[in-house]
């Protein structure tokens, strides 16, 4: 028998077509494909057949019956993933170095959605019912926590919460040199880099489109030639923590792309080449930077909440040898 599911309809989706409403519940169809659902008698709305045009409103009962399969479905590929915490609305997960957030370009597999996605069809019978839901981006390089919704309501209130910066994150960031000041915020605008690689940002005033970004940080430990500074980003532009600490002179260790004063490191030809690991002189071969601490309100109970992801291997035996 086709698996059947029961929705209530919240405030946030009343007036919305029938289709739209099961689409944001079930993630994995498109709405050709529900409306075919629908077409075929597939859903009732407070027991009564649905059809095509109907829509929904706040309280009523929507049932389905899958009577077709999921048609969006991420790639499910089996990999190691530690989950700092988990329910039934959202995961926080600490990712590995390396890994990329979601399929793109010529990375349609090793990604850190399509491990999800795999983890996620462990759960139920019938695979793809539950798509991972990314709310924000780590770097490839960059390792750490990042929050995963795992239905539509938590994925809108967490992403209108990173769009507000009611979302608070806390990085590690092992830097070129000696910062002089104990602590300080950074408050150059960011903007697209006049490069013609779409990727890079500047701090430089003819840099594209530039918007305001503010960078805080505390030195937490002076090394030799190296120091190790906890970094806040109040606001969220692509690069931050690595444009602004370069722009400051203080380049990320191994970073791939970010120079003093400016300037960018010679462009990655071919995807082989931009996965080569980083000579750096130490344990730590990427860019030196980790999302220690993520901090926000669950999306459902209000709750304040504060996840910490232990520092990975090459970092921490980064911080041993220079000590």
């Amino acid at each position: 028998m086709p698996p059947t599911f029961e929705f209530t309809v919240e405030s946030e989706l009343n007036g919305v077509r029938i289709d739209s409403f099961l689409i944001k519940h079930l993630r994995n169809y498109n709405s050709w494909r529900m409306q075919r659902i629908v077409r075929t008698g597939g859903v009732r709305i407070n027991e009564v057949r649905a059809e095509p045009s109907d829509r929904v409103f706040a309280g009523q009962q929507v049932r389905v019956q899958l009577l077709e399969p999921p048609d969006k479905l991420l790639e499910p590929v089996p990999m190691e993933i530690p989950v700092l915490f988990e329910d039934a609305w959202l995961m926080v997960v600490n990712k590995p170095a390396g890994l990329i957030v979601h399929p793109v370009g010529e990375t349609q597999l090793q990604t850190l959605a399509n491990g999800l996605q795999h983890y996620l069809d462990q759960r139920t019978r019938w695979r793809g019912l539950l798509r991972p839901g990314i709310v924000h981006r780590l770097d490839r390089q960059t390792s750490g926590a990042i929050v995963v919704s795992q239905n539509h309501h938590a994925h809108a209130v967490l992403s209108a919460g990173f769009e507000a910066s009611r979302i608070a994150k806390t990085y590690l960031a092992l830097v070129e040199g000696c910062v002089q000041a104990d602590s300080g915020a950074i408050t150059w605008a960011i903007g697209r880099a006049r490069t013609g690689r779409h990727v890079l940002m500047s701090c430089r005033a003819d840099a594209i489109d530039r918007k305001p970004a503010r960078t805080h940080f505390k030195v937490v430990q002076r090394f030799a030639r190296h120091t190790l500074v906890q970094a806040t980003p109040r606001t969220g532009r692509n690069h931050q923590i690595r444009v602004h600490f370069a722009a400051l002179g203080h380049p990320l260790v191994g970073d791939e792309f970010y120079e003093t004063n400016g300037r960018f490191k010679p462009f990655h030809q071919s995807q082989e080449e931009a996965e080569t690991p980083i000579e750096t002189g130490l344990p730590i071969r990427r860019h030196a930077l980790h999302a220690l601490q993520l901090c926000f309100a669950h999306p459902i109970s209000q709750l304040w909440m504060e996840f910490s992801a232990p520092l990975p291997m090459d970092f921490a035996d980064t911080l041993r040898v220079l000590e």
